[in-house]
């Protein structure tokens, strides 16, 4: 097992139209670094998953359940498995950091 990860030569895969995403996993977590394109839109889902993410540049409009919050770089959040959320990158280009738990298998790629 490599401990070491390379960001820039891992492939990207499509979320949704202006949201790519670098995955990296391990036994119990994935890390995926999320790219999104200014104004481009999460649509409000849910999952399985425990889900906690940073927001490294940009901003992002979160909904987690019923609350909306606009983030910035280094805000963070934490989404219970289950809830209900959905986002956009505010107007500019963002880029969040997320761990989920379990390991996502759809986002292994």
């Amino acid at each position: 097992m490599n401990h070491f990860c390379d960001r820039e030569n891992r492939k990207t895969k499509e979320l949704a139209p202006g949201i790519t995403i670098r995955s990296f996993w391990g036994k119990e977590m994935l890390v995926a670094i999320i790219d999104l394109e200014p104004d481009a839109l999460l649509p409000m889902h849910s999952h399985p998953y425990e889900q906690a993410g940073t927001v490294v540049e940009g901003k992002l409009e979160l909904t987690i359940g019923k609350e909306t919050r606009t983030l910035g770089p280094e805000e963070t959040y934490i989404i219970p498995a289950g809830v209900e959320h959905g986002g956009r990158a505010a107007g500019v280009p963002t880029r969040v950091w997320d761990v989920f738990s379990p390991v996502r298998e759809d986002y292994k790629y």
